[in-house]
């Protein structure tokens, strides 16, 4: 099944996510989106739960000769964390990476001026913190988010995404408490595949669901 689009996506984790949380699991929730695509998503989540949203910028550091294959990731003011594997499978170091992730760093400090605007981060002490994107593919930036996350002290950690590949499905069991995906098609491809309107989201996109979901 494709889902319409982001909000479609939304709808149906919230449902899902709603049950656990008349099971008694999610606890003082706190939703965390990762922009630009995840806040779509997590604000019909955040809605459903009535919990508070907000954002945890992650950076994806990609190969340099094709961006999109993402080697690693950066989360916060973290150290990056790299995937060992495929820097050995593309013959690509940590130093010669140096350059992109210096690079990725800028553009996650910008998003995250532009995207919190003074207020500050949110204490994730003791909190249920649901971390929400619109998929996984590689799941490496998901997990250097959960392992920010995790530094910051909160009770329980919950993963969610409408559609994940099983490989990443399975690489995040160990850094979340609960991994909640709805889908996880053996022949994933892509995760715009898994939608039928999949258009890139812009810092305003971000801003809009941000100030509706706090107008709610």
């Amino acid at each position: 099944m494709q889902f319409h689009d982001r909000g479609h996506a939304g709808r149906e984790l919230a449902g899902r996510l709603r049950i656990e949380q008349e099971k008694g699991v999610l606890p003082h929730p706190l939703v965390l989106a990762l922009p630009r695509g995840g806040v779509v998503v997590a604000r019909e989540v955040a809605r459903a739960l009535e919990a508070p949203l907000d954002v945890l910028v992650v950076r994806k550091i990609g190969a340099p000769f094709q961006e999109e294959l993402g080697v690693g990731a950066i989360a916060g003011d973290d150290e990056p964390l790299f995937d060992d594997d495929a820097l050995d499978r593309l013959g690509l170091t940590e130093t010669e990476l140096a350059p992109v992730v210096e690079r990725e760093r800028e553009e996650l400090r910008r998003r995250r001026r532009r995207y919190r605007q003074d207020r500050p981060a949110p204490d994730l002490a003791d909190r249920t913190v649901i971390v929400v994107d619109d998929g996984l593919a590689t799941g490496v930036t998901a997990r250097a988010a959960l392992r920010s996350v995790r530094r910051q002290g909160p009770e329980r950690v919950v993963l969610a995404a409408p559609v994940c590949s099983p490989q990443a499905a399975d690489l995040l069991r160990a850094e979340a408490d609960a991994v909640i995906c709805l889908q996880r098609p053996d022949d994933f491809m892509a995760v715009g595949l898994c939608y039928e309107e999949f258009e890139q989201l812009t810092d305003e996109d971000v801003l809009t669901a941000l100030g509706e979901t706090a107008d709610h």
